[in-house]
């Protein structure tokens, strides 16, 4: 990290979290952070899920939630992009204040609840886009006033799907009331349907990825397992935010909502190497909760995901933690001995399970 990058985040942690985030986009809009451009070499250029990655780092959903800074964080160094999550109709989420930083805990509690623009106003701007090698993806969400939440993630890919590279389907906030039940069996295989039906649809279908609970039971992964199977999506992404505080530590522990950060590091790696071993490496899987360090993302790898995503980090790391994680992974894979980053998949799962 650059000095003036500590200098900014200082800045930054001394403003109201939610502020802060949108100065961090206004200023890389602003062309004020200085970016290393992609990150690549043939020892992290991954394949996923008939995407070809320049490198496994990928940003998680929530940051760039109305794609308003595509064009400087395709320069910041990630493999590839998420944003949103969109829903059909703009909405204004849960009433502030709703973002809380849990800075001895290197952790956030967030209950947005969807906050964003709305597909129609988000498509166009992905359209718009800067191409390049980096895929940007588009976090499917649910209105909550929806009588169909269902019908609401297929209603946004066919609204974005021709301007995305992937499409996440997030059942898995627990921010909306009701939304997690979703991840029943029956209301799961239903979805995807209507979901899988839309992306056959599009002039280029594109992967569709399913985004899971950290907080599942053991039967409960199973049948998330056995859907993903046999619905056709492109893979798993384990894991969204939790509710649980165990062992935090900060005043705002007690705040309603989802935590991410360090402490999801464990919880969600275990679900993803449970994961890895239902599926038998069947389906790529996405492994994000905790990523701090190119040895999280190490053992993520290891534990049997074939990318990982940063996102509650940056707020503790700045922007230059992608670039470093990956290129902390190239030297990792050479020093184990592997040609790829991506060889290394599933390598060290038993010791998750």
């Amino acid at each position: 990290m650059t000095l003036a990058e500590t200098i900014g985040l200082w800045a930054l942690h001394r403003c109201d979290p939610e502020r802060a985030h949108g100065l961090s986009l206004a200023a890389l809009r602003a062309g004020l952070v200085p970016l290393p451009g992609v990150i690549t070499s043939p020892r992290l250029e991954t394949q996923l899920a008939g995407l070809t990655l320049p490198n496994p780092v990928g940003l998680a959903a929530g940051y760039d939630k109305n794609a308003v800074a595509l064009a400087p964080l395709l320069r910041s160094g990630f493999g590839f992009l998420e944003v949103g999550a969109a829903t059909p109709r703009p909405q204004p989420g849960n009433p502030q204040p709703r973002l809380f930083r849990l800075t001895e805990d290197r952790a956030a509690i967030n209950r947005f609840g969807f906050n964003n623009e709305g597909a129609c106003a988000i498509s166009p701007r992905l359209a718009l886009r800067p191409k390049g090698p980096v895929p940007v993806g588009l976090n499917l969400g649910a209105n909550k006033d929806s009588a169909d939440r269902a019908a609401d993630f297929a209603a946004v890919l066919a609204t974005c799907g021709p301007h995305i590279d992937f499409a996440t389907v997030n059942v898995s906030s627990p921010n909306t009331e009701k939304l997690r039940d979703l991840q029943g069996r029956a209301a799961l295989s239903a979805l995807l349907a209507g979901v899988m039906e839309v992306q056959a649809g599009l002039a280029r279908p594109v992967p569709v990825f399913l985004k899971i609970a950290p907080d599942l039971a053991e039967d409960e992964i199973a049948d998330v397992a056995e859907v993903a199977l046999a619905s056709g999506i492109g893979g798993v992404i384990a894991t969204n935010t939790t509710l649980s505080r165990e062992g935090l530590k900060s005043d705002h522990k007690g705040q309603a909502g989802g935590l991410s950060g360090a402490p999801l590091f464990e919880k969600s790696t275990r679900v993803l190497a449970r994961l890895s071993q239902l599926t038998e490496g069947k389906l790529p899987l996405i492994g994000v909760g905790g990523v701090s360090s190119p040895e999280q993302a190490w053992e993520k790898i290891r534990a049997g995901a074939t990318a990982v995503q940063i996102y509650t980090a940056l707020v503790y790391e700045g922007l230059s933690l992608a670039a470093r994680v990956a290129r902390g992974l190239e030297l990792i894979a050479a020093r184990e001995g592997f040609a790829r980053v991506s060889d290394a998949t599933g390598t060290g799962r038993d010791r998750w399970l």
